[in-house]
């Protein structure tokens, strides 16, 4: 029985990326007044993040229902597939939890079949990179088990090391995702930020400048080069000139290209908000097809 591997449209994964590798889709939705659009159909990231500049009230989000999981994974159990479906950390989101109803129905009506859900803990790239390593295990011929061993195995490796700054809190706050960095609202426009997503939206550290929050994010490199993690991302949020600095500045350190960079879509950018950027990595023996453990890797990035 081959497996297939499911996420949601939280990752920000390239889309050839997600067509090379034969990732399945299920799309979270962003509402805009009474127009509700599911994420994975606002494909122009430009206008949609000048909109959020200009408007008063944020876009709200939502959570797919567990009918739009059946209708991704009924077609897969018919198939003769095993699934393996990985997704936005349940600590912000509900998605986890539908994806689980979805999986007990689909399984009854089909009579059978395994349908593994995993809550990542985690977001865009770092949910991606677990995706990417549970595919490449899928690829390999492993079964559920094992696949979602592997999606385990590189989330615990993720957890802490996706590091990002933003602009400001304010789009957290308004959002009601801030987390346990709300100890920081006071100052909120006079810094920068340093967080990570650990279940919740959780601190690091706070720059008074976006240069000093690029010297953190170079610094977060070096830290994946020391401990092995040379399979990196970087993301960003209308941030494009200061994603390339970054993506080169990275390739020198770490001496790796980067797997991807892309820019972080609505969902979590109505969240978030403009001048969002962040790496983060894992070992790239976690991306491999053969089967067995991948090593260790000792201590976060931050």
């Amino acid at each position: 029985m081959s497996v297939a591997v499911v996420t949601d449209s939280t990752h920000y994964l390239p889309r050839e990326l997600v067509t090379e590798h034969g990732i399945h889709e299920v799309s979270l939705y962003v509402t805009r007044g009474d127009d509700a659009q599911r994420e994975l159909d606002i494909t122009d990231l430009d206008a949609f993040y000048a909109g959020l500049r200009e408007e008063r009230d944020l876009p709200s989000t939502s959570q797919p229902s567990p009918g739009d999981f059946l209708a991704v994974y009924e077609p897969l159990l018919a198939a003769g597939h095993g699934i393996v479906s990985v997704h936005l950390a349940g600590g912000i989101s509900g998605t986890v939890e539908a994806a689980r109803q979805a999986a007990e129905i689909a399984v009854e009506n089909a009579g059978g079949g395994r349908i593994e859900v995993i809550d990542s803990r985690l977001a865009c790239g770092a949910l991606g990179l677990p995706v990417l390593a549970a595919s490449a295990a899928a690829a390999g011929g492993q079964d559920v088990d094992a696949v979602a061993a592997r999606a385990r195995q590189t989330i615990d490796t993720m957890l802490d090391k996706f590091i990002f700054a933003v602009d400001t809190l304010e789009y957290l706050r308004r959002g009601g995702r801030v987390g346990s960095a709300q100890a920081w609202i006071g100052g909120a426009l006079k810094i920068k930020p340093i967080l990570t997503l650990n279940g919740e939206i959780t601190p690091i550290e706070k720059v008074r400048t976006s240069r000093r929050a690029f010297d953190r994010m170079v610094a977060v490199a070096e830290a994946l080069k020391q401990d092995g993690s040379d399979g990196w991302c970087v993301q960003h949020i209308q941030a494009h000139g200061e994603a390339q600095r970054l993506a080169d500045a990275a390739q020198e350190i770490i001496g790796t290209p980067p797997l991807f960079v892309s820019e972080i879509g609505p969902v979590i950018g109505a969240h978030v908000g403009p001048g969002l950027l962040g790496v983060g990595g894992i070992p790239t023996t976690l991306l491999e097809r053969g089967a067995g453990p991948a090593p260790s890797v000792a201590g976060p990035a931050a």
